[in-house]
């Protein structure tokens, strides 16, 4: 009766487990990263992934066939299942691809589930490998000895944009070719379909030209790279590397076969000095030149009056369209100073000979920039390919068929759009991955600079509200950048990209209606099993507390809400010690009235994060009100006046929301004290970081007022322009009087208005970035 009893609880018990004691089912998930457009549950049961599943491709396609072998590679590396793949029609316990579903975009597909079969079906066969991933993505990471499980279910499913890209820089650092193909299986895993691969540049030349061997002979290696950003001190070691044309028609196959479209970058006019140190015969002094150990833009360009530039970068481009059938070809354009065409006889030639006039906008040497990339779209047009460039193309005349990259901002793009010209946007406000991913920036690896959090990322919207509907059909795609001036191998260029290359791909593909962060990150949490199991190295950021810090001038009071993505419980402390479980338990958000030192810990499994800390203090300006005569600019406003009196001080990082960008005018605040007020000190913060164009002060005065009307001058301090040899810091300008009562105080910082000559950026105004006002 016993084992009768077992048998009857086993078959009971069937639908949830494998066998009699073999681990339970798990449940495939459809709520992935990018989220699917529509997702509707259906009635009637699972479908049950088993060793006798199998999946089926259509008859004669190899495409497809490729893409079943996919499937079923990685269902043996979650389950350690091997599934047969066949071409022979199967109707039960069977998965089936197929690419005849009817959609109105390209790369859509149906994905249904029934208990009998799974069908995904593609629009075409990039859609069925969509959806191939979708269904990949369902699954738990690692099911091994487990069976899944598939509820009942109808996906219809398309991307947003028909250009998702993503971009890697190998020539200030080289990656191998085996991490470009990881690479390509990280960004197919996020259904990113356009690889941006930037494989020339000062600091390096990467791609073999077989007309010009000394490219790679010479323009692929450097005599030593600078230590940290520009310090001026080198580490001493020869590098260089670069990619055979061989490995190259490798790795683009490779890529195809994860519906991934290869874009290479040649940049030009500007960005060749590998080239340059190869061939001075192309440059406008004839040199000597070298390939730069140095990062930043140069003033040695290509020579736009010399002839034997237009044959060279045909040459080049020749070689290149032979091995990238991409329909497009990046051609740069960006950061080309113009100094050397303005003294060059041959450029000035040439600008006379093409009847290039300056205008209101722009000058001579502009539209000659314009002349090289018209020149050379027309070459890259008559083999049936069309340019891309940064919105520095834009300069001087867009060339007939270009599209545009917008990078400095959504400007570019919009300005393509409204001359129907297609544009990609990318700015570096929210898709340069080079950027730090968090403000604790201590233990972080070095990286150019800036603030770029996931949410940052996520929240970004790339069709500006400004532009019609007619003109909104131009902005054809969106893409995130990754330079590796400080990234020198392939962990931490795995490390910056993840995991906000899943907050690009729902950017991407996921309509924004259906985008919310709250629900993201549950699907990140899932998603990051998946990283774990596939060996990827990534930040770790979103399991730290976030926080959310909100000053107000009319309560007098700053509020700050705490939260993690997996809503661990947290405990904070307000006096600086270290917070335990014993410490006040966080319930809502906490408003601070006076000084402070919040430190916070998230408690998972009796193991504590990393220590959230922030210290507030407060002064005389603290919380008052400001106002500008002059706005900062528009890509560095954040939260606007109130940052500069918030309580609480900017850290080493330009692009962090906590400092005020101004360019070409000065910083001119005036701080409203509300009632006749002793004052005999003002400070300001303010952070240079020269490899960024951001200068420390030139002079600072401080005025008073009872009526904000008639001000008195009460100090004025001045300040040598900065030499080549201070980096990165933050310098406080404090201005001490004898003490005055008053209601108003304005602050007056000027900027740098002629960058030094040892900067790339000579003879430019600089930017100044000011933070907290003290005044006691």
């Amino acid at each position: 009766m016993k084992t009768l009893k077992k048998t009857i609880f086993c078959l009971l018990a069937s639908i949830l487990l494998v066998g009699c004691g073999n681990k339970p089912a798990v449940e495939a998930d459809y709520a992935v990263i990018p989220l699917p457009q529509e997702i509707t549950k259906s009635e009637g049961e699972v479908f049950t992934l088993n060793s006798s599943t199998k999946i089926v491709y259509p008859k004669g396609s190899d495409i497809q066939k490729q893409t079943a072998e996919f499937l079923s590679e990685y269902i043996k590396f979650s389950t350690g299942i091997d599934l047969k793949v066949t071409d022979e029609e199967s109707a039960d316990n069977v998965i089936i691809l197929k690419a005849d579903y009817k959609a109105d975009k390209p790369e859509s597909y149906n994905l249904t589930v029934n208990n009998k079969q799974i069908i995904i079906n593609g629009s075409d066969d990039a859609g069925t490998f969509y959806g191939v991933q979708t269904l990949r993505k369902s699954m738990p990471a690692d099911a091994t000895e487990n069976t899944v499980v598939f509820p009942a279910v109808d996906i219809k499913d398309y991307p947003r944009f028909a250009y998702r890209g993503m971009m890697l820089d190998v020539s200030r650092h080289f990656f191998p070719a085996e991490f470009i193909k990881k690479y390509i299986d990280i960004l197919a895993l996020h259904n990113i379909n356009r690889f941006h691969w930037h494989i020339t540049d000062d600091q390096g030349w990467r791609i073999e030209i077989k007309k010009h061997p000394e490219l790679t002979k010479i323009g692929s290696q450097r005599d030593q790279t600078v230590i940290g950003r520009n310090s001026g001190e080198f580490d001493g070691k020869p590098y260089g590397g670069f990619y055979t044309q061989e490995e190259i028609k490798d790795i683009v196959a490779y890529a195809q076969k994860k519906f991934i479209t290869i874009i290479p970058e040649v940049d030009l006019p500007g960005h060749m000095l590998a080239a340059l140190a190869t061939y001075p015969n192309l440059g406008c002094t004839g040199g000597p030149y070298k390939v730069s150990g140095e990062w930043g833009v140069f003033d040695d360009v290509l020579c736009a009056g010399n002839d034997s530039i237009y044959t060279f970068l045909e040459d080049v481009y020749g070689e290149v369209i032979e091995l990238f059938p991409s329909t497009y070809i990046h051609v740069g354009g960006d950061e080309c100073p113009k100094v050397r065409w303005k003294t060059c006889p041959k450029c000035q030639a040439k600008i006379k000979a093409e009847g290039l006039k300056a205008d209101a906008n722009h000058s001579a040497e502009d539209k000659l920039q314009s002349y090289v990339i018209s020149r050379i779209e027309k070459f890259l047009n008559s083999r049936g390919r069309q340019i891309i460039g940064w919105d520095e193309i834009l300069e001087g005349g867009l060339a007939p068929n270009a599209t545009v990259m917008s990078w400095r901002g959504m400007e570019g793009g919009i300005a393509a759009a409204k001359q129907q010209h297609d544009a990609i946007m990318t700015p570096n406000s929210h898709l340069y991955f080079d950027a730090y991913q968090t403000r604790d920036t201590q233990d972080e690896p070095l990286a150019i600079g800036g603030y770029t959090p996931i949410e940052k990322v996520y929240a970004f919207e790339p069709v500006p509200s400004e532009l019609s509907v007619d003109e909104q059909k131009y902005i054809i795609g969106t893409q995130a950048n990754l330079w590796t001036e400080y990234i020198a191998d392939s962990k931490h260029v795995e490390y910056m990209v993840l995991p906000r290359m899943a907050a690009l791909a729902e950017v991407q593909w996921t309509e924004p209606s259906k985008k919310d962060f709250t629900t993201f990150l549950p699907r990140l949490n899932r998603l990051l099993k998946l990283y774990d199991r596939l060996g990827f190295n990534y930040a770790k950021h979103i399991f730290d507390i976030s926080s959310k810090i909100e000053p107000s001038a009319e309560k007098k009071a700053i509020t700050v809400t705490l939260a993690t993505a997996d809503n661990a419980p947290i405990y904070y402390t307000l006096d600086g010690t270290a917070p335990t479980e014993k410490s006040s338990k966080y319930t809502q958000p906490i408003e601070i009235k006076a000084n402070a030192d919040l430190k916070a810990v998230a408690i998972r499994d009796g193991k504590a994060s990393k220590i959230y800390s922030e210290n507030f203090s407060f002064n005389k300006a603290t919380l008052k009100n400001v106002t500008f005569e002059e706005d900062p600019n528009s890509q560095y406003t954040y939260n606007g006046a109130i940052t500069l009196v918030d309580g609480k001080r900017g850290r080493p990082s330009f692009a962090s929301g906590e400092w005020l960008g101004f360019n070409k005018k000065a910083m001119t605040a005036t701080v409203d004290l509300e009632e006749p007020t002793e004052v005999s000190t003002v400070s300001v913060g303010t952070f240079a970081s020269p490899g960024s164009w951001i200068f420390g002060a030139r002079q600072f005065t401080v005025f008073v007022s009872d009526d904000n009307k008639t001000f008195k001058q009460v100090s004025d301090e001045s300040y040598p322009a900065m030499n080549q040899d201070q980096g990165e810091k933050v310098i406080d300008l404090t201005a001490t009087f004898p003490t005055v009562k008053t209601r108003y105080v304005k602050l007056v910082v000027k900027t740098e208005q002629s960058i030094p000559a040892w900067h790339a950026g000579k003879g430019k105004p600089a930017y100044i970035f000011v933070d907290e006002i003290s005044i006691n």
